[in-house]
């Protein structure tokens, strides 16, 4: 499995004053990468991949500790990123054993969906990424053969 979680609350772009990059999660944001955390801490998860923006490290962060896990920063995951870097990493990903969590943006995740569903993937809820939200990629001899969204309600976030 692949799951794409979406940087959790980061306060507002516009009211941050300073370079975009190192804008934190706000504390809404944080219960939220708290509770994302404990929604995958029961997979088998073998790798925690991130945007190298704060808010995106910090959004996987508990979930890292949980498992012991190394948060590892990809610039393929940063904001205004070209999408086939990013889908050239998911794809190596469904081929690598055990489940990854990759942490992005409100531009990388929509984008990476856009390009499976034109690869034929039905994908239900296709414009839903919301904050703190996470979309499961299953995974099958290492294609993605389905996704789900999992809405931050639904874990508690």
């Amino acid at each position: 499995m692949l799951h794409l979680v979406r940087h959790a609350d980061a306060g507002s772009r516009m009211a941050w004053v300073g370079n975009d990059f190192e804008r934190p999660l706000d504390d809404h944001g944080r219960m939220q990468a708290d509770a994302i955390g404990a929604a995958l801490a029961s997979r088998p998860v073998g790798r925690i991949l991130s945007s190298p923006y704060v808010r995106c490290v910090d959004t996987v962060v508990p979930l890292g500790r949980a498992l012991g896990l190394p948060v590892e920063t990809c610039d393929e995951l940063a904001e205004g990123s070209f999408v086939g870097d990013a889908f050239d990493l998911l794809r190596s990903l469904a081929s690598a054993e055990g489940d990854s969590v990759l942490c992005g943006h409100g531009d990388v995740i929509p984008g990476l969906l856009w390009v499976l569903a034109q690869y034929g993937l039905d994908i239900p809820d296709l414009g839903r990424c919301k904050k703190g939200s996470i979309w499961e990629l299953e995974v099958s001899d290492g294609r993605i053969v389905g996704a789900a969204y999992r809405h931050p309600r639904t874990f508690g976030a």
